[in-house]
Protein backbone atom coordinates (compact mmCIF):
# COMPACT_ATOMS: atom_id res chain seq x y z
CA UNK A 1 0.00 0.00 0.00
CA UNK A 2 1.29 3.47 -0.85
CA UNK A 3 0.08 7.06 -0.72
CA UNK A 4 1.03 10.25 -2.51
CA UNK A 5 2.55 12.87 -0.26
CA UNK A 6 0.10 15.64 0.66
CA UNK A 7 0.58 18.54 0.33
CA UNK A 8 2.89 17.98 -2.66
CA UNK A 9 6.16 19.88 -2.84
CA UNK A 10 6.91 22.21 -5.74
CA UNK A 11 10.10 24.11 -6.57
CA UNK A 12 11.24 26.75 -9.06
CA UNK A 13 14.87 26.65 -10.13
CA UNK A 14 16.99 29.38 -11.71
CA UNK A 15 20.68 29.83 -12.51
CA UNK A 16 21.26 26.57 -14.39
CA UNK A 17 23.25 26.31 -17.60
CA UNK A 18 20.46 26.39 -20.22
CA UNK A 19 22.31 23.95 -22.47
CA UNK A 20 23.45 21.48 -19.83
CA UNK A 21 21.40 18.37 -19.00
CA UNK A 22 20.30 17.78 -15.40
CA UNK A 23 18.45 15.26 -13.29
CA UNK A 24 16.11 16.50 -10.57
CA UNK A 25 15.55 14.10 -7.70
CA UNK A 26 14.21 14.01 -4.16
CA UNK A 27 14.98 11.92 -1.12
CA UNK A 28 13.50 12.16 2.36
CA UNK A 29 15.71 11.85 5.42
CA UNK A 30 14.93 11.61 9.17
CA UNK A 31 15.09 14.86 11.13
CA UNK A 32 16.12 13.10 14.35
CA UNK A 33 16.23 9.68 16.02
CA UNK A 34 12.86 10.02 17.79
CA UNK A 35 9.39 8.57 17.39
CA UNK A 36 6.39 10.81 18.10
CA UNK A 37 2.78 10.65 19.21
CA UNK A 38 0.01 13.20 18.99
CA UNK A 39 -1.49 14.41 22.27
CA UNK A 40 -5.07 15.42 21.56
CA UNK A 41 -5.83 17.40 24.72
CA UNK A 42 -2.89 19.74 24.09
CA UNK A 43 -2.85 19.47 20.27
CA UNK A 44 0.89 18.82 20.25
CA UNK A 45 3.34 16.25 19.03
CA UNK A 46 5.37 14.70 21.83
CA UNK A 47 8.40 12.42 21.80
CA UNK A 48 7.27 8.84 22.40
CA UNK A 49 10.59 7.01 22.27
CA UNK A 50 13.51 6.17 20.03
CA UNK A 51 13.14 5.95 16.26
CA UNK A 52 12.56 2.63 14.57
CA UNK A 53 15.38 0.94 12.69
CA UNK A 54 16.59 2.71 9.50
CA UNK A 55 14.84 1.84 6.25
CA UNK A 56 16.47 1.17 2.85
CA UNK A 57 17.43 4.37 1.01
CA UNK A 58 15.03 5.39 -1.74
CA UNK A 59 15.18 8.23 -4.26
CA UNK A 60 12.41 9.74 -6.37
CA UNK A 61 13.78 10.74 -9.78
CA UNK A 62 11.57 13.33 -11.43
CA UNK A 63 9.98 11.71 -14.52
CA UNK A 64 11.07 14.62 -16.76
CA UNK A 65 14.73 13.81 -16.04
CA UNK A 66 17.11 14.30 -17.67
CA UNK A 67 16.25 17.65 -19.22
CA UNK A 68 18.08 20.82 -20.16
CA UNK A 69 18.58 23.62 -17.71
CA UNK A 70 16.37 25.76 -19.92
CA UNK A 71 13.51 23.25 -19.60
CA UNK A 72 13.78 23.03 -15.82
CA UNK A 73 13.97 26.81 -15.34
CA UNK A 74 10.84 27.62 -17.33
CA UNK A 75 8.50 25.44 -15.27
CA UNK A 76 7.41 24.85 -11.71
CA UNK A 77 8.77 21.41 -10.80
CA UNK A 78 6.15 19.40 -8.95
CA UNK A 79 6.71 16.25 -6.92
CA UNK A 80 3.00 15.39 -6.79
CA UNK A 81 3.60 11.89 -8.16
CA UNK A 82 6.03 10.93 -5.40
CA UNK A 83 4.66 7.93 -3.49
CA UNK A 84 5.29 6.94 0.12
CA UNK A 85 4.89 3.62 1.90
CA UNK A 86 5.57 2.16 5.34
CA UNK A 87 6.08 -1.30 3.88
CA UNK A 88 9.75 -2.13 4.46
CA UNK A 89 9.49 -5.00 1.93
CA UNK A 90 8.30 -2.70 -0.85
CA UNK A 91 9.80 -3.65 -4.21
CA UNK A 92 8.08 -0.99 -6.34
CA UNK A 93 10.62 1.77 -5.72
CA UNK A 94 8.37 3.85 -3.44
CA UNK A 95 10.03 5.91 -0.70
CA UNK A 96 9.85 3.95 2.56
CA UNK A 97 9.15 5.87 5.77
CA UNK A 98 8.17 4.96 9.32
CA UNK A 99 4.87 6.30 10.64
CA UNK A 100 5.02 8.86 13.48
CA UNK A 101 8.54 10.03 12.60
CA UNK A 102 9.74 13.45 11.45
CA UNK A 103 11.30 13.79 8.01
CA UNK A 104 12.94 16.41 5.80
CA UNK A 105 12.55 16.31 2.00
CA UNK A 106 15.67 17.24 0.04
CA UNK A 107 15.75 18.37 -3.60
CA UNK A 108 18.83 17.38 -5.60
CA UNK A 109 20.03 19.02 -8.80
CA UNK A 110 22.38 16.60 -10.57
CA UNK A 111 24.37 17.31 -13.70
CA UNK A 112 23.79 14.49 -16.17
CA UNK A 113 27.41 13.42 -16.43
CA UNK A 114 27.41 12.98 -12.63
CA UNK A 115 24.22 10.95 -12.59
CA UNK A 116 25.47 7.66 -14.02
CA UNK A 117 24.96 5.94 -10.65
CA UNK A 118 21.59 7.57 -9.95
CA UNK A 119 19.07 4.92 -8.94
CA UNK A 120 15.72 4.81 -7.07
CA UNK A 121 17.17 2.23 -4.67
CA UNK A 122 20.59 3.77 -3.99
CA UNK A 123 21.73 6.86 -2.07
CA UNK A 124 22.15 10.07 -4.07
CA UNK A 125 25.64 10.19 -5.66
CA UNK A 126 28.03 12.86 -4.44
CA UNK A 127 30.41 15.12 -6.33
CA UNK A 128 30.93 18.61 -7.72
CA UNK A 129 27.99 18.24 -10.09
CA UNK A 130 25.47 17.43 -7.35
CA UNK A 131 23.76 20.03 -5.16
CA UNK A 132 21.17 19.39 -2.44
CA UNK A 133 18.62 21.85 -1.06
CA UNK A 134 16.25 21.56 1.87
CA UNK A 135 13.68 23.93 3.39
CA UNK A 136 12.79 23.93 7.11
CA UNK A 137 9.18 24.73 6.15
CA UNK A 138 8.82 21.30 4.54
CA UNK A 139 9.61 19.17 7.62
CA UNK A 140 6.66 16.85 8.26
CA UNK A 141 5.50 14.02 10.51
CA UNK A 142 4.31 10.83 8.83
CA UNK A 143 0.92 9.42 9.79
CA UNK A 144 -1.31 6.59 8.62
CA UNK A 145 -4.40 8.57 9.68
CA UNK A 146 -4.71 12.34 9.97
CA UNK A 147 -4.70 13.63 13.54
CA UNK A 148 -6.69 16.75 12.68
CA UNK A 149 -10.14 16.71 11.04
CA UNK A 150 -9.54 20.03 9.31
CA UNK A 151 -6.53 18.55 7.54
CA UNK A 152 -8.69 15.60 6.50
CA UNK A 153 -11.21 18.03 5.03
CA UNK A 154 -8.45 19.99 3.29
CA UNK A 155 -7.19 16.85 1.55
CA UNK A 156 -10.68 15.84 0.47
CA UNK A 157 -11.16 19.29 -1.03
CA UNK A 158 -7.82 19.13 -2.86
CA UNK A 159 -7.76 15.47 -3.90
CA UNK A 160 -9.10 14.96 -7.46
CA UNK A 161 -9.79 11.30 -6.62
CA UNK A 162 -11.97 12.09 -3.58
CA UNK A 163 -15.05 13.35 -5.42
CA UNK A 164 -17.26 10.80 -3.66
CA UNK A 165 -16.32 12.30 -0.27
CA UNK A 166 -17.41 15.79 -1.22
CA UNK A 167 -20.88 17.05 -0.44
CA UNK A 168 -21.64 20.46 -1.92
CA UNK A 169 -24.92 20.61 0.01
CA UNK A 170 -23.26 20.74 3.39
CA UNK A 171 -22.50 24.04 5.08
CA UNK A 172 -18.79 23.65 5.54
CA UNK A 173 -15.76 25.87 5.60
CA UNK A 174 -14.50 26.75 2.12
CA UNK A 175 -11.07 25.69 1.01
CA UNK A 176 -9.57 29.16 1.00
CA UNK A 177 -10.84 29.94 4.50
CA UNK A 178 -9.43 26.65 5.73
CA UNK A 179 -6.07 27.31 4.12
CA UNK A 180 -5.94 30.80 5.61
CA UNK A 181 -6.48 29.31 9.08
CA UNK A 182 -3.11 27.54 8.90
CA UNK A 183 -0.11 29.81 9.23
CA UNK A 184 2.26 27.14 7.94
CA UNK A 185 0.38 26.93 4.64
CA UNK A 186 1.12 30.55 3.72
CA UNK A 187 4.44 31.37 5.39
CA UNK A 188 5.70 34.92 5.40
CA UNK A 189 8.31 35.83 2.80
CA UNK A 190 11.61 34.47 3.90
CA UNK A 191 15.14 34.53 2.50
CA UNK A 192 17.65 31.74 3.05
CA UNK A 193 21.29 32.28 2.15
CA UNK A 194 23.66 29.54 1.15
CA UNK A 195 25.20 29.89 4.62
CA UNK A 196 21.95 28.46 6.00
CA UNK A 197 22.54 25.16 4.20
CA UNK A 198 25.22 22.86 5.63
CA UNK A 199 27.95 22.00 3.18
CA UNK A 200 27.20 24.76 0.65
CA UNK A 201 29.51 27.80 0.75
CA UNK A 202 28.16 31.29 0.23
CA UNK A 203 28.53 32.48 -3.38
CA UNK A 204 28.01 36.15 -4.16
CA UNK A 205 24.57 37.33 -3.14
CA UNK A 206 22.94 33.98 -3.83
CA UNK A 207 19.72 33.23 -2.03
CA UNK A 208 16.94 30.72 -1.73
CA UNK A 209 13.52 32.32 -1.44
CA UNK A 210 10.30 30.87 -0.14
CA UNK A 211 7.42 32.69 -1.82
CA UNK A 212 4.11 32.29 -0.05
CA UNK A 213 1.86 33.40 -2.90
CA UNK A 214 3.27 30.85 -5.33
CA UNK A 215 3.24 28.09 -2.70
CA UNK A 216 6.52 26.76 -4.08
CA UNK A 217 10.17 26.92 -3.11
CA UNK A 218 12.61 28.86 -5.28
CA UNK A 219 16.14 27.58 -5.79
CA UNK A 220 18.71 29.86 -7.37
CA UNK A 221 21.95 28.38 -8.67
CA UNK A 222 24.95 29.53 -10.65
CA UNK A 223 26.78 27.61 -13.40
CA UNK A 224 29.89 27.85 -11.20
CA UNK A 225 28.12 25.52 -8.77
CA UNK A 226 28.47 22.80 -11.39
CA UNK A 227 32.04 23.22 -12.52
CA UNK A 228 32.75 20.31 -14.83
CA UNK A 229 35.75 18.22 -13.87
CA UNK A 230 37.74 17.52 -17.00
Amino acid sequence: MFRRMFPAMRVKISGLDPHQQYYIAMDIVPVDNKRYRYVYHSSKWMVAGNADSPVPPRVYIHPDSPASGETWMRQVISFDKLKLTNNELDDQGHIILHSMHKYQPRVHVIRKDCGDDLSPVKPIPSGEGVKAFSFPETVFTTVTAYQNQQITRLKIDRNPFAKGFRDSGRNRMGLEALVESYAFWRPSLRTLTFEDIPGIPKQGNGRLCVLSKQKCMKIKLWPSCFTKVR
